[in-house]
């Protein structure tokens, strides 16, 4: 009795099953750069949306009027680069004002010397100074004393007076000024005008509104 022949299980699919994995990998490659594009922008509007919105800068503050300083009793001295003085300031009370740099001194008293070093002293109820100190304003009972000295020509510069309720006084250049009624006196005379400007470098009174003079007799 003859065995029949049956037919071998075929081989032909083998291949086929074994690229499978590499056909489907070649046909995932092709998506890949546009998949990573999609999720690197699905990250940035992620993280968009979870950034805060900047906060805006506070507004900035006013400063202040309100004095924030104080010193109560004392005396200030400046001194030149020889070492010589150059201005002491007495008051029994000064505020410094942020707002403007200015220094209210009550009850001020101000000794002051210029380069020939004449000697200069104001006093009043109220002296403001600015924040440079070379700006000065007198208020009530207001007195400017310049006292006697000699110009670079040698010339003698009488003693003057300034009286008034408001005078206001500057260094550089030297020059004093007021537009409320001034008391001069100049040595032995005396003018009384309702506005003055005086320049003391040049040494010249321009006096406005009606003036009054007093000449002490000559010898």
């Amino acid at each position: 009795m003859s065995t029949p022949n049956l037919p071998l299980p075929s081989h032909d699919g083998a291949p086929l099953l074994r690229r499978l994995p590499f056909l489907v990998w070649d046909k995932l490659s092709l998506y890949i750069p546009a998949l990573l594009m999609l999720l690197l922008a699905l990250a940035s509007f992620l993280l968009l949306q979870a950034t805060p919105e900047p906060v805006a800068p506070p507004a900035p503050r006013a400063i202040s009027s309100e004095p924030d300083n104080f010193m109560q009793g004392f005396s200030v001295r400046n001194f030149n680069a020889d070492g010589s003085l150059r201005s002491e300031v007495f008051g029994t009370e000064a505020r410094h004002h942020p707002d403007t740099g200015n220094t209210v001194i009550d009850q001020a008293r101000i000794r002051a010397f210029n380069e020939r070093r004449q000697l200069t002293t104001a006093t009043a109820q109220q002296i403001t100074a600015n924040a440079a100190g070379d700006v000065f304003i007198l208020e009530k009972d207001a007195v400017v004393v310049r006292q006697a000295g000699r110009a670079d020509d040698g010339s003698v510069i009488p003693r003057m007076e300034f009286h008034g309720d408001y005078l206001r006084v500057t260094l550089k250049p030297d020059h004093l000024s007021s537009d409320r009624p001034v008391l001069l006196i100049r040595g032995q005379d005396q003018l009384v005008s309702q506005r003055l400007d005086f320049d003391g470098d040049q040494r010249v009174a321009d006096m406005e509104g009606a003036v009054r003079v007093q000449f002490a007799p000559r010898p």
